[in-house]
């Protein structure tokens, strides 16, 4: 793996940026004559190096190039076992998580519908994310939030397609358990765990294993809020609670309406 100073494929590696599982990412420049500012450069770890993993970073790569929306991550060049993309310096929605004064709430509430815009914009190229939680929303220095990481998502141009259940088991919508084909209803249900944690410290359904937190997501009742803050309304929980809705028929058209009635219900 480079280290800051080395040379990559023609950038020069001038931090590392953050680790994942799987892959290191460095906040890098192009060589001498090159002025395109500060990138992220993505490089997978050489033991994880595998076809699946490899398959995965240039589908994050070639999904994300499809689009231009501000809220999605911009995306540049790619190698075998790499990718360049746009340098977010705002840390991710991972820090607004549990924080409760009320000055970071209508901070949240942005980053929630900036998100929600951005997930109906690939919904309607047909696409699905797959992935939605704090930690993939990263945001700009200005405080912007951008939609990261489609290496898992879902192409449904050609009709529905059942995925291999790889998506974040605390995010998780009862039809990704059941094998069930992935629709828009699917990401939503994401983002109202994700709007949950915000707001209440956790997601919504945690357990000691794997099966259990399998089990609430299929069958239990998200527990209300409000009942632990005093600044969330009840009406916050009924809204979650049908952007979380079992059935993915029941749940709100589109992400923006959930989420316009989230806000309208936090203020």
């Amino acid at each position: 793996m480079p280290a800051p100073g080395d040379e990559f494929n023609g950038y020069v590696i001038d931090s590392i940026a953050g680790r994942g599982g799987t892959a290191q990412v460095y906040l890098a420049h192009r060589a001498a004559g090159d002025d395109t500012g500060t990138v992220a450069l993505k490089v997978l770890h050489p033991r994880h190096r595998n076809p699946e993993n490899i398959d995965r970073l240039h589908r994050e790569f070639d999904l994300a190039q499809r689009f231009s929306h501000p809220r999605i991550i911009t995306v540049y060049e790619r190698g075998d076992a790499w990718l360049t993309m746009q340098a977010l310096d705002g840390g991710s929605a991972k820090d607004l998580v549990g924080t409760d004064q009320s000055w970071v709430i209508p901070i949240k509430m942005t980053a929630l519908q900036q998100i929600a815009g951005a997930l109906d914009y690939i919904h309607e190229a047909q696409v699905v994310h797959c992935d939605v939680k704090p930690s993939n929303i990263m945001r700009t220095r200005s405080g912007n939030a951008v939609l990261t990481d489609f290496g898992i998502a879902q192409e449904r141009a050609d009709g529905p397609k059942v995925p291999v259940v790889q998506t974040s088991l605390p995010y998780a919508a009862p039809e990704v358990l059941r094998g069930l084909p992935v629709t828009a209803a699917t990401d939503q249900y994401a983002l109202a765990c994700t709007a949950v944690e915000l707001f209440d410290g956790k997601p919504p359904f945690t357990a000691h294993t794997a099966m259990k937190l399998a089990d609430l997501h299929l069958n239990a009742t998200p527990w209300p809020i409000s009942y632990r803050h005093k600044y969330i309304p009840r009406a916050f929980d009924s809204i979650v609670a049908k952007a979380m809705a079992k059935d993915p028929l029941s749940r709100y058209p589109t992400c923006t309406e959930f989420i316009t009635l989230l806000t309208h219900a936090m203020t």
